[in-house]
């Protein structure tokens, strides 16, 4: 494991999960793996019932992990691999809440609706680790969601020494990362995917 992203959901992680397999710090892992590694979701579930899986085992195909469920146990997977590079996504917070409500938080809510076992399944277990664990059962309440996003980001840089950690908006583009990962910049454009719109399209009807 080279990067682990102490990145929230809806913080611009699909994007960087391309840039960083872009410059070669892949497989990233991402909430999507899930749903196209099927192996992957028996470890988040132990996990989301306190029993910790062998974080080798979990991230034995990725060189870096971004987003949930990743993001619940950034502290563990970062102390599990001290020479990997941290990563924390920023994004303003009123624009990061109102993304949440656009789209996590309706999936969340109405997980029981899932049409398939195995994708109600990811949606319970991300229910535990996001709404419950991380947000108290308040994800719809906008200021104590904020409240917990500024704890995160404060408790992160208390945490991870400076020199290991770069707080990254993914709309700075390739220089910083690249700086902080020691690549060279891509003449390819950065990736800019997954807005709201387009996560709504994919996984709300009508959304």
């Amino acid at each position: 494991m080279d990067v682990v992203g102490a990145c929230f959901g809806r913080t611009g992680t699909k994007s960087l999960k391309m840039a960083l397999e872009m410059l070669g710090f892949g497989p990233c892992h991402h909430m999507y793996e899930l749903s196209v590694n099927p192996a992957q979701l028996p470890f988040w579930q132990a996990a989301a019932q306190g029993d910790l899986p062998d974080w080798s085992k979990v991230f034995a195909e990725y060189k870096a992990c971004v987003d949930w469920p990743s993001a619940r146990f950034w502290r563990e997977i970062a102390d599990y691999f001290p020479d990997a590079k941290v990563l924390m996504t920023v994004r303003d917070e009123e624009s990061w809440i109102d993304s949440v409500h656009r789209t996590i938080y309706p999936l969340l809510r109405d997980r029981e609706q899932a049409s398939e076992s195995e994708q109600r399944q990811r949606r319970e277990m991300s229910w535990e680790l996001i709404a419950r664990q991380t947000f108290d059962e308040r994800l719809d309440d906008r200021d104590h969601a904020m409240s917990v996003y500024r704890d995160f980001m404060a408790e992160v840089q208390r945490t991870i020494a400076p020199e290991r950690l770069l707080a990254y908006r993914v709309g700075d583009g390739w220089e910083p990362l690249c700086a902080f990962l020691g690549v060279d910049v891509p003449d390819e454009p950065f990736p800019m995917t997954n807005t709201s719109s387009e996560f709504r399209a994919r996984h709300l009807p009508g959304g």
